[in-house]
């Protein structure tokens, strides 16, 4: 996949664990791992919204997109 998602490294720089990510943000560990490991085929812009809100970030911090 050529979108590349960041959590693990901004969960470690806020010292946040993912169940208390998905606490806050309202969505389900296993979803949340599901996006963590690369394997979500979509996300929504509200889910989105609610991780950037929770982790202080921009889209493009969770994010990335890798040619090839």
């Amino acid at each position: 996949m050529s979108i590349q998602v960041h959590l693990d490294r901004l969960l470690a720089e806020r010292g946040m664990t993912l169940t208390e990510l998905a606490d806050r943000v309202g969505v389900t560990v296993v979803n949340l791992s599901i996006l963590k490991n690369g394997r979500a085929r979509a996300i929504r812009f509200s889910t989105l919204t609610a991780l950037c809100d929770a982790l202080d970030c921009q889209p493009g911090d969770l994010l990335s997109h890798r040619r090839g």
